[in-house]
């Protein structure tokens, strides 16, 4: 009986699985975490111990002078998300990378605690479901703000907000034309917040 338990060995790295981490970085620097992981990882070979290395984003859309610009956003600001089977090495690299401040434990300074897979599972898909989403605007405009029309007939007038439709993109504008307060329904992209 002894000599079976003996007989067992450890699994290989490839009968392993990977889990994910969570790897918190100073907020700003996700990037940096990111680049700088996976240079480690290069650097001391530990491609077979690490997977993937994410930051989850999301695209928004602005408007700045009157164009449209998307810019992507981290979703989770302050996190990096990290699939590795961690052994020793694999997690003395990534704490020991500039801009780290550790990993997601249970308890202060314990070992860091792998994700659940339905956790997994819901960011990587929300992450997935906001790259799909790109037309989503995320401009808060409040009834009662003024705005100036940027396209149409109208370009160049201000005007007060007094209705919003979120589901169609759409503002009523209240404009004054010729002395007379006027409704426009304009797009999201027909305006933009006065100064």
């Amino acid at each position: 009986m002894a000599d079976e338990n003996v007989n067992k060995t450890k699994p290989t790295v490839a009968e392993e699985k990977k889990r994910w981490y969570v790897v918190r970085a100073i907020g700003g620097k996700e990037k940096k975490v990111r680049d700088s992981i996976e240079l480690e990882i290069k650097r001391h070979k530990l491609e077979n111990l690490v997977g993937q290395v994410l930051i989850p984003t999301e695209k928004i859309y602005q408007i700045k002078n009157g164009k449209k610009i998307s810019k992507e956003r981290s979703y989770l600001p302050g996190y990096v998300l990290l699939e590795a089977i961690l052994d020793g090495e694999v997690q003395h690299v990534i704490n020991n990378v500039p801009n780290v401040i550790g990993f997601m434990s249970g308890t202060k300074g314990g070992e860091p605690m792998p994700m659940r897979v339905a956790e997994v599972n819901r960011i990587l898909g929300k992450v997935d479901e906001l790259s799909e989403h790109e037309e989503e605007l995320n401009i808060p405009y409040v009834i009662g703000e003024t705005v100036k029309v940027i396209d149409g007939p109208f370009n160049g007038f201000n005007g007060v907000i007094e209705e919003i439709n979120e589901e169609k993109k759409k503002l009523q504008v209240m404009v004054k034309i010729f002395g007379r307060k006027t409704p426009l329904e304009l797009s999201y992209m027909q305006v933009d917040k006065s100064n």
